[in-house]
């Protein structure tokens, strides 16, 4: 499923374009490497951190997003979800 060198494989030229299966499988794998971060560094500190943390991820998204050209729509849909993983691993840790 997922492939780091897909192209130097025989054959795997044909197949430059990735797999929608591929593309879940590789944001699966930063959401659960994200929140996992998220939760180890929220259990030691917690308000004055996820403050940050949100300034952040917002800065870096806002950036990110203006050099990929991405619509507002689609700016604030970026922005939703990454608040949202954020509330998710904030939530979790709070209810251990």
């Amino acid at each position: 499923m997922l492939s780091t060198d897909r192209d130097c494989k025989r054959g795997g030229e044909h197949l430059a374009i990735p797999t929608q299966g591929e593309i879940e499988g590789k944001l699966l794998v930063f959401e659960v490497v994200a929140v996992a971060c998220l939760q180890e560094l929220l259990k030691h500190e917690h308000a004055p951190v996820v403050s940050k943390v949100r300034q952040n991820i917002l800065h870096t998204l806002k950036e990110r997003c203006s050099s990929l050209k991405l619509c507002s729509d689609d700016e604030k849909a970026t922005a939703d979800y990454a608040l949202g993983v954020l509330d998710a691993a904030v939530a979790q840790v709070r209810s251990k």
